[in-house]
């Protein structure tokens, strides 16, 4: 069962009410930093493979959501970096604009913390994912420090998750890990297997090729030496007048 709050819109609208715009340009300013962008690609990219062969989320980043008309005039909410919703249909969008999805608001959300960002992600932010689109899972987490930080409502608030050993915390709408390998952020299954991307699935699938042609090589050469000793030992027996079993 989802925690995320689905905005209820009444069937009954009266004419006199103006109805918001559902079809939105996202308005969200270019990433930091390198790290961010790589960051922020390699949790949709892997999410994206795992899921392939699913089409009920939606994965995206460093896009506009659009909660409420206020926020859609002020435009002055920024988008997280990395977000996931369920239970939706899996297409591209412009932008994640709540009243034309059903009410539907993200199940877990990641933010790249900076020096310049940090400080709202950690407090308005986190408030408004946890008030305003009740949000069940949020993270966060800075690729130069390495601070590493998870979150998931409780009645309504968030509390703290714990950590496992080696430092991976639950997302319990993703049935994920998330945890910090080779100073990256990564997804992880339950079993503890890391979540490759396609890149990454095509690099294994280039080594395992290269290397069951290295076994066939070695194999082809393995057979030719031993024709070769074989030969040369029947050549030996012929000298000594015997003819060697074929």
């Amino acid at each position: 069962m989802s925690l995320a709050r689905d905005f209820e819109i009444p069937e009954d609208i009266g004419e006199d009410i103006i109805i918001p715009p559902t079809d939105l340009w996202s308005d969200e300013p270019p990433l930091e930093s390198d790290l961010h962008r790589q960051q922020m690609q390699l949790l949709i990219d892997s999410l994206e493979c795992f899921w392939q062969n699913r089409n009920d989320f939606y994965a995206s980043g460093n896009l506009t959501i659009y909660y409420n008309q206020d926020q859609l005039k002020s435009r002055d909410f920024r988008g997280p970096d990395f977000f996931v919703v369920l239970g939706t249909e899996r297409k591209p969008r412009r932008s994640w604009v709540v009243w034309g999805e059903g009410g539907k608001t993200p199940n877990v959300i990641v933010e790249i913390l900076s020096e310049s960002t940090a400080d709202v992600d950690k407090g308005l932010k986190k408030q408004i994912y946890q008030d305003v689109l009740r949000t069940p899972d949020y993270f966060w987490f800075d690729p130069e420090t390495l601070e590493f930080n998870g979150f998931h409502i409780v009645d309504g608030q968030y509390q703290q998750l714990e950590p496992l050993p080696q430092g991976w915390l639950w997302s319990q709408q993703l049935q994920l890990y998330l945890g910090i390998y080779e100073r990256k952020l990564r997804l992880f299954t339950a079993e503890g297997q890391i979540l490759p991307t396609p890149l990454e699935v095509a690099e294994f699938e280039r080594q395992q090729k290269e290397l069951a042609q290295q076994q066939a090589e070695s194999e082809r050469q393995q057979k030719e030496l031993a024709q070769q000793r074989a030969d040369a030992l029947a050549a030996q027996l012929r000298a000594l007048g015997i003819e060697p079993d074929v």
